[in-house]
């Protein structure tokens, strides 16, 4: 046990340095926000989004920046098989007895995929509440994180870990654009919507690493979880899915192309969302209207969807991109008059997301009835900034 715990935590032993680890200066900045505060802070995301990367780059910041002794620093990853016999709470004591610490001294616990672990709320709790620890956690399910137990309620924050965005794939890249090269601007960002923010991906463009990362959802996370019979139909139903990005999902319809029941079509698709593949807007309306009306589906990642779908359509590329730039602000979609109007951000702007395009007239017409403090026709990057600037900092 000792030895897998030194490998899981080598700055134990010698200086901690990272070779070749970009940084996420946006979500290392949220990470630093609430160092300072006693919750339990959990990292959440699609699988190989960078969760683990994210909590060594704030490892290190905390040794080098913060100057807390590394032996007080705590990583492990819970799915490891050699681990499964062993519960949170006796690793972290194995940590300590390791390293000499009483209970009274203050560690930093990195707890990696926490769901693994049977009853990790309840063990979470009682890290909280009798250990002096600040305790980071992750999890590649959101279905963990909406337990009905109540153990960590207050207790938590959450921050999810979302793809690359076109500044950190450039990043990535190591591509620098000059003021005079700002005609390129727009090549690279084209790349980049049909590559997408899949960080390894970004950096070796190995295609079946990205099949593999979806079958691995797929077929380990939510076939073997949920016991799903058929598990050739949920692929089905994925590629369906990514057929409608930017789209109303009208369940029926799905359940009949598969000749399933509304019912399982309902539950799959809070499956692939309970898994970050996608992402569902609302309507905007009343509670009842909100709860009937079909959700817009949005991609996790714009490579996971020209994978299914092939490059094509840059308009709705661009519009799920704009999507996850502003997803933090939970939007909503309109839907008047057999119009649609892509976002309303409640009290802050409504937005319509036009590639270079314009709205129709009974578009414009409903855009200009809405009251909304902001209006945005959102074109190119450039608008897509400028809202952000005016949307102001989450």
């Amino acid at each position: 046990m000792e030895e897998i715990l030194y490998r899981y935590n080598p700055w134990w032993e010698n200086k901690y340095e990272l070779v070749g680890i970009i940084e996420r200066w946006a979500l290392l900045r949220l990470m630093k926000k609430h160092f300072p505060s006693s919750q339990i802070v959990f990292l959440t995301g699609l699988r190989r989004v960078g969760k683990t990367t994210l909590f060594k780059l704030f490892i290190r910041y905390l040794i080098e920046e913060e100057k807390i002794d590394p032996t007080r620093i705590f990583y492990i990853s819970l799915d490891d098989y050699l681990l499964s016999k062993k519960n949170i709470l006796e690793l972290v004591e194995e940590f300590r007895r390791i390293q000499k610490i009483s209970f009274r001294e203050k560690v930093f616990l990195f707890l990696d995929e926490v769901g693994y672990k049977e009853d990790f709320e309840l063990q979470l709790k009682n890290l909280y509440d009798s250990h002096n620890a600040k305790i980071y956690a992750s999890s590649s399910s959101a279905t963990v994180l909406r337990s009905k137990k109540a153990y960590l309620t207050g207790r938590n924050v959450i921050i999810e870990t979302l793809p690359l965005d076109f500044k950190e794939y450039l990043d990535f890249r190591k591509i620098t654009i000059s003021k005079a090269d700002k005609h390129l601007v727009e090549r690279y960002f084209e790349e980049y919507l049909n590559i997408g923010g899949i960080p390894e991906y970004v950096l070796h463009r190995d295609i079946d690493y990205l099949r593999e990362l979806v079958d691995d959802i797929i077929y380990k996370d939510i076939t073997a979880f949920y016991g799903i019979r058929n598990p050739g139909i949920l692929k089905e139903f994925f590629v369906l899915l990514m057929e409608r990005t930017g789209k109303q999902v009208s369940i029926n319809k799905m359940a009949n192309i598969l000749g399933i029941s509304p019912d399982t079509a309902k539950r799959y698709l809070q499956m692939f969302a309970d898994t970050y593949l996608i992402y569902l807007v609302q309507r905007y309306g009343k509670t009842n209207e909100k709860l009937l009306a079909p959700r817009k589906v949005y991609a996790c990642d714009l490579g996971i969807r020209t994978l299914f779908t092939g490059f094509r359509d840059k308009g709705s590329l661009f519009e799920n991109y704009v999507y996850l730039k502003i997803k933090a602000y939970n939007p909503y979609y309109i839907y008047r008059e057999t119009a649609e109007i892509d976002f309303f951000i409640r009290d802050r702007a409504l937005i319509e997301v036009k590639y270079g395009g314009e709205m129709s007239r009974k578009q414009l017409n409903i855009f200009q009835k809405i009251k909304a403090d902001k209006k945005v026709i959102v074109k190119n990057l450039e608008d897509l900034d400028n809202l952000l600037q005016g949307l102001g900092n989450y």
